[in-house]
């Protein structure tokens, strides 16, 4: 039982009788854009809780102090020296402390040890801003230091590396301290 075609008609090798030509397309996937879609989501939802973490918990950079906010130490290479006892600023200007200054032989690379103390009455976050300068006050570098939900009253030691080649003696200065409610 051969089934009859007419003339020109017949089906191609693979074809069924009464397709009348290609098989359909496969459907296309839209797992790409499902994907793409969940990470810009996933990314706008990290954004909008941070703005609205900083907006509620509020932001003491220690503005308020009436001071340059500078504190300063000085180290030759491969050797710290101690932090100059002196009143502490108001603000989170107050909350952090250089403990210690170095330039690493082996890389060249200034690095502030800082100490973070919380004496707000809320666990807060802290980003700190220190400059590396050199004995007539020219800017040789910059590194940050941070720090996240730090308890009221805790301590923290954290280092502020620059990755800015420097050589001979510099000094480290905290410019500038952010503290906010985590």
């Amino acid at each position: 039982m051969s089934q009859q075609y007419p003339q020109g008609q017949q089906p191609q090798w693979g074809q069924q009788p009464g397709w009348g030509g290609q098989p359909p397309a496969p459907k296309k996937s839209s797992a790409g854009k499902i994907v793409g879609f969940s990470c810009l989501g996933v990314v706008a939802l990290v954004v909008v809780l941070g703005v609205v973490g900083v907006a509620l918990g509020g932001s003491d950079s220690g503005s308020d102090t009436g001071s340059d906010g500078v504190l300063e130490v000085t180290a030759a290479p491969s050797e710290k020296a101690a932090a100059p006892e002196a009143k502490a600023p108001a603000g989170a200007e107050g909350d952090v402390k250089i403990t210690g200054c170095e330039v690493s032989d082996a890389t060249g690379w200034p690095k502030a040890d800082v100490l973070i103390t919380n004496r707000s009455s809320k666990t807060s976050n802290y980003i700190v801003s220190v400059e590396f300068v050199d004995g007539t006050g020219k800017r040789l570098g910059e590194a940050f230091a941070a720090s996240n939900n730090v308890a009221a009253g805790q301590e923290v030691e954290e280092d502020a590396q620059s990755l800015d080649k420097v050589e001979g003696k510099v000094s480290c200065r905290v410019t500038k301290v952010t503290r906010y409610a985590s």
